[in-house]
């Protein structure tokens, strides 16, 4: 890889920090309302519920889990896969009573794979 090429990516990563750190000031998970993030690597994505007053994760869900990789038709980085992490975190959710969430994205775009979690969530029942 170039060193223009590499000093891109970093200044990608880094604005993308940026940008989660000033999400992450305003959104905030409490016991009622607690933080559902998303993180996404090149062949992953994962999501997470978490309650920041206690510093506890409630529930999680990635592409990662045998469960969810012997569904997945195709990649585990498509937007179906992100569909079906959101829709296992919702019922997981409800499982535990959770119903409201606050949605982080952690600094992506609202877009794509991020916008599936969410949509998925949603469907399978959680309210943002």
């Amino acid at each position: 890889m170039s060193d223009v090429l590499k000093k891109r990516i970093e200044k990608k990563r880094e604005r993308r920090k940026k940008v989660h750190w000033r999400i992450r000031k305003k959104v905030f998970g409490t016991s009622e309302r607690p933080r559902l993030c998303v993180y996404k690597s090149l062949r992953y994505i994962y999501a997470q519920i978490v309650d920041d007053e206690r510093g506890f994760t409630l529930v999680a869900a990635s592409t990662l889990e045998p469960e969810l990789r012997n569904k997945v038709q195709g990649s585990n980085k498509s937007i179906a896969a992100a569909t079906l992490v959101g829709e296992t975190i919702g019922k997981r959710a409800l499982a535990k009573g959770i119903k409201k969430v606050v949605f982080d994205r952690s600094g992506y775009i609202y877009h794509g794979r991020v916008k599936a979690v969410a949509e998925g969530a949603r469907k399978a029942g959680l309210q943002f």
